[in-house]
């Protein structure tokens, strides 16, 4: 694939800017998957799509929202079978300014012995060394390859090539930036979907889904279950099953708004019971050195103990230096959880302060947002 500099770094710096700056999550879209000229994928019987099944689902988990919580917004990306592109599908997730975007999808295989759940979030594509690597990415391309359908793909989607390994490694450089949040939300989902229609937990997967892509707020792909498995498909097949799935969906969801709008530090209550990284990470040496460099103590003149407080440009699974391009000439506080590596600029003990350089980082950085700094965790700031 062929771009400019310019044009990968335009994109690099929009995909990573970080997240929704209103505490309160008042807007969620739930993306049914497929639809239309699209069926997605079909029982071997040839008689089950997809695409109904995921509008089903959809529908009843946008009721159950609407139910239990009153205040917020719910908009589907399609309320009937019709078809609709994955560009546009997180275009109107980013015009109503969501706080969060659910795709829900049904797996497929050749083989029918697979079975079980899966979530996914935009993201560096699983390590290869692991066994389901290779599955994984046959997913991803069977959910990408819809864009074939769509007239001038390569023009809307900067020449993604669902066939082309390379336009995968591109997609893998582009880092969701609310990575946190939605590796968050995907937890909670697994965790809400153990023990119902569909039991197995095949786990959170972080994998280059197109229609994850272009989303600027917290965004997750679920497959429910596999219409290639004669046991998940009877599940699938059922009313009161789909039902059942969407209350264990809609109740990882009202998990996710109350610690959304608690401003809660959401990595501390979901890694709570294992410790382990933030140990490793005060043991790190090399970021005390990072501080008495000279050239960082322009940027973040605070010592890396007490309560600070900064604007989070981005996060991403992978740590990058602290001279690349995409920050624009700032020397970021690189925080790492364990999970992800958080890039936080314009760092001041004071709050009001923070709020100053906020206005200025904002013009570079639209969705930045401020963060209070404890150590080794954050959590936004009001």
């Amino acid at each position: 694939m062929k771009r400019t500099i310019n044009l990968f770094l335009a994109a690099f710096i929009a995909c990573f800017s970080a997240g929704a700056q209103n505490l309160s999550l008042s807007t969620v879209v739930i993306d049914p998957g497929h639809g239309g000229t699209d069926p997605g994928a079909v029982s071997r019987d040839g008689k089950t799509y997809e695409k109904n099944l995921t509008l089903d689902i959809a529908k009843k988990l946008s009721d159950k929202i609407k139910a239990d919580c009153p205040g917020v917004k719910v908009i589907l990306t399609r309320d009937k079978d019709k078809t609709v592109a994955l560009n546009d599908r997180a275009a109107i997730a980013n015009r109503v300014n969501a706080g969060l975007f659910i795709s829900i999808h049904i797996n497929s295989t050749a083989k029918s012995s697979p079975n079980g759940y899966s979530v996914h979030v935009l993201g560096q594509s699983s390590k290869k060394d692991r066994d389901l690597f290779a599955y994984n990415m046959d997913v991803c391309k069977r959910e990408n390859s819809v864009i074939l359908l769509e007239d001038d793909y390569t023009t809307t989607y900067q020449g993604f090539d669902p066939s082309d390994p390379e336009s995968f490694i591109f997609m893998q450089l582009m880092q969701n930036s609310n990575l946190e949040q939605s590796l968050d939300f995907a937890q909670m989902i697994a965790e809400n979907l153990k023990g119902g229609p569909i039991s197995a937990n095949r786990g959170v997967w972080q994998d280059p889904f197109l229609v994850l892509w272009k989303t600027s707020m917290p965004a997750v792909l679920v497959e429910l279950g596999f219409i290639s498995n004669s046991t998940d498909l009877d599940a699938l097949k059922k009313d009161a099953e789909r039902d059942k799935i969407a209350t264990r969906l809609c109740k990882a969801f009202k998990k996710y708004k109350a610690a959304y709008d608690g401003s809660v530090a959401l990595d501390v209550e979901v890694d709570a019971p294992a410790e382990k990284p933030a140990e490793k990470q005060a043991k790190e040496k090399p970021a005390d050195k990072q501080v008495q460099e000279k050239p960082a103590d322009k940027e973040k003149k605070p010592a890396d103990t007490g309560i600070r407080y900064g604007v989070q440009i981005f996060a991403g699974a992978s740590k990058l230096d602290p001279k690349d391009k995409a920050f624009l000439g700032y020397t970021p506080v690189i925080i790492d959880n364990g999970k992800v590596f958080k890039y936080i600029i314009g760092v001041d003990p004071s709050l009001e302060k923070a709020r100053e350089n906020h206005t200025k980082i904002k013009e570079k950085y639209p969705d930045s947002f401020l963060v209070k700094i404890d150590g080794d965790t954050t959590s936004r700031a009001k």
